[in-house]
């Protein structure tokens, strides 16, 4: 099969990437062109006429999103990819808004970066124009994270936030899947009108088609009046429905019905009801084995899991730990609690734990030690007070996993700082040089020179160990303390 190709223009003003990007996307047979600032893209657009532009948002001259949307306007088979920083999710939602085809941030793959262009040709060559309806937002939202796990977040959502398509929040109790459906409704043209949100684990199952639906005056004992269901409270909105999975089937039949007809009947009502939301819904079950055992209507299943959402659990996004922590402490001092700060050693400590709570037991852990810490900044043998994972931590030495990684940034800072360009390939080179051959010879020695046993214990096959052992000049038959 022919691989399309075409002329793609990058905005970038580091230099390096710029190149990186360009000898890539060459070698797959594209026409590139860099330039570095606004103003430079502007001169380029007209000359160039380019298929694709990959433009970042922080430029010298300016933001790179600004004019994206007049760029579109007048070329609007042009397809804008958007490299970004700046991993927020108003970042991603407010590209999705100026009409970009795609966003990636950085640092991003080049996998992911080459496949976004081909796509990108691919949809300008059959003309099916991408989904660029919808506005960019200012405001701050809840959801926090830099992560890879937390970026395919943020581009589902900016690409769902301006339809109404169903969407099925999946992911373990406290990873924010309600912030979500927030986040969902507050960005769409919905956000004018109600949020409403009901948790179906917690309603006695009697309760929940009342509780959806409604009810009429004298439909059971204690209806003294009519009262609206969730689903009129939330007319015009979105309705986030909870534990979707806790559902009875009789309630899940007559969910069914109203997202098929767009009509509800109250408890004890004979006339539908006419109603308009959007439905978002949520669990941490596996609705497809509840299908599968019975316990989940399957027709209903499909009707909710038009686009899913995963929500990682926290220990799969461990680097996001320092930057939700340091959020709730500034949470805490907002609601009146005392300042608080995170030290890094203590923000280390932090990512080294598994979460089990999620997000949430991050959040109450902050709250605690902002009440409980004495001192300004939280430092780790405050965690080490809460935490009782935290004491495992120590090596017989005394010396712990949190000072290593405290010592290997500090180090790694005081290399950038005299390295100037370094690059991260070359740091990482540097660093593994410093502490590889110290931990071959202490695994040599430990083993008593047994590069068979010192080759298991390091994870390593034998001739791999040889190689490194000759790559560092160590003499494997050299007493330690000789080296």
């Amino acid at each position: 099969m022919t691989r399309l190709t075409g002329k793609i223009l990058v905005v970038d003003d580091d230099s390096a990437i710029c190149l990186v990007i360009a000898e890539a996307l060459k070698r797959q047979g594209h026409i590139v062109r860099t330039v570095g600032s606004i103003a430079e893209r502007k001169e380029a657009l007209p000359v160039f006429a380019p298929d694709v532009l990959i433009t970042d948002v922080m430029l010298p001259d300016g933001d790179g999103l600004d004019d994206v949307a007049a760029i579109i306007a007048q070329e609007p088979d042009l397809k804008v990819i958007i490299l970004s920083a700046q991993n927020t999710l108003n970042t991603a939602v407010r590209a999705t808004g100026q009409g970009a085809f795609e966003y990636l941030p950085k640092p991003f793959d080049l996998n992911e970066l080459s496949r976004a262009v081909t796509e990108a040709i691919s949809v300008r060559a059959s003309s099916h124009a991408p989904r660029s309806d919808g506005e960019g937002s200012g405001e701050d939202l809840p959801l926090i994270g830099r992560s890879p796990q937390m970026q395919e977040v943020y581009r589902t959502i900016a690409r769902v936030v301006s339809n109404d398509l169903n969407i099925l929040v999946l992911g373990e109790s406290g990873t924010g899947k309600e912030l979500v459906a927030e986040a969902i409704h507050s960005l769409g043209p919905r956000r004018a009108r109600p949020f409403v949100a009901i948790n179906m684990a917690a309603i006695p199952r009697e309760l929940i088609e009342s509780e959806l639906f409604g009810y009429e005056k004298g439909a059971f004992t204690g209806a003294m009046q009519r009262s609206a269901g969730k689903f009129e409270q939330a007319e015009g909105g979105t309705l986030f429905l909870d534990e979707i999975g806790d559902m009875p089937m009789d309630a899940q039949t007559r969910l069914l019905r109203v997202l098929q007809s767009g009509e509800i009947t109250t408890v004890g009502g004979t006339r539908p009801v006419r109603v308009n939301v959007r439905i978002i819904a949520a669990t941490n079950q596996d609705l497809t084995n509840l299908t599968a055992e019975g316990r989940f209507r399957e027709d209903l299943f499909y009707r909710l899991n038009v686009v899913p959402i995963r929500l990682p659990p926290l220990r799969e996004r461990a680097g996001d730990v320092p930057l939700l922590a340091r959020h709730f402490l500034d949470q805490a001092a907002l609601g009146g609690l005392p300042r608080k700060s995170l030290s890094d050693g203590a923000a280390a400590l932090l990512e080294l734990y598994d979460w089990p709570g999620n997000v949430r037991e991050l959040q109450n852990l902050m709250k605690r030690l902002t009440v409980l810490t004495r001192d300004q900044e939280i430092q780790v043998q405050h965690l080490r007070q809460v935490l009782t994972f935290a004491e495992s931590l120590a090596d017989p030495s005394g010396i712990g996993v949190v000072e290593l990684r405290e010592a290997a940034r500090r180090w790694a800072r005081e290399q950038l700082a005299v390295g100037g360009d370094m690059s991260a390939s070359e740091l990482h080179d540097r660093l593994l040089g410093v502490i590889e051959p110290v931990l071959l010879g202490e695994t040599l020695a430990a083993m008593d020179g047994n590069q068979i046993r010192a080759a298991a214990t390091l994870g390593m096959n034998r001739n791999t160990l040889r190689k490194k052992l000759t790559h560092y000049d160590i003499d494997p038959a050299m007493p330690l303390r000789e080296r």
